[in-house]
């Protein structure tokens, strides 16, 4: 019983999260920014959709979503509002660094496209190009996002990476 893996639960984000996250959060940086905990709350208050991964009833990763015509002026979202419409834009991922390789993206990422299945709504992201992150390029490119452009922001580069719209369930079963 000792080598039995918990098993993870996607949800969404609930108020006494922040405690937990906002150190998961900044341990991830570079691939995310850090921010302090007003920043953090912020974005978390004017996102699309906030998805918690917990093992144990306990937050491990968060994926933080915004959508199309929200407040906000990060560059990276600035470049795909100007581009896309009708969107799901996946402006942090992370998980943590302890239990990274059990698939718990994976879970944050079913649950996101399952919650936007038959919506229309194309997924869209960045990863660093400078400073490299070829973990997140295979993860993404394994999810089936392709990349559609690419910034150059000085202290970073980053790629762009776009997702088409999940279908509805059952869409395309014959």
């Amino acid at each position: 019983m000792d080598n039995e893996i918990t098993p993870v639960r996607v949800r969404p984000f609930l108020p006494g999260d922040l405690g937990t996250l906002l150190p998961l959060n900044n341990a991830a940086a570079p691939g995310v920014s850090a921010l302090s905990a007003e920043a953090m709350l912020d974005l978390i208050n004017s996102a699309l959709i906030n998805l918690v991964a917990e093992i144990d009833n306990a937050p491990v990763g968060l994926l933080l979503c915004m959508g199309d015509g929200a407040d906000y002026s990060s560059p990276n979202y600035v470049w795909v509002s100007e581009r896309f419409s009708s969107f799901a834009y996946i402006d942090r991922i992370f998980v943590d660094e302890t239990l990274r390789g059990r698939k718990i993206g994976d879970a944050l990422y079913a649950e996101l496209f399952r919650h936007f299945a038959g919506t229309g709504r194309s997924f869209l992201c960045e990863v660093n190009e400078r400073p490299p992150n070829p973990g997140s390029l295979r993860f993404h490119g394994r999810l089936g996002f392709q990349e559609v452009g690419k910034a150059d922001h000085t202290n970073t580069a980053v790629i762009y990476m776009k997702r088409d719209p999940e279908p509805s369930p059952g869409e395309g079963a014959q």
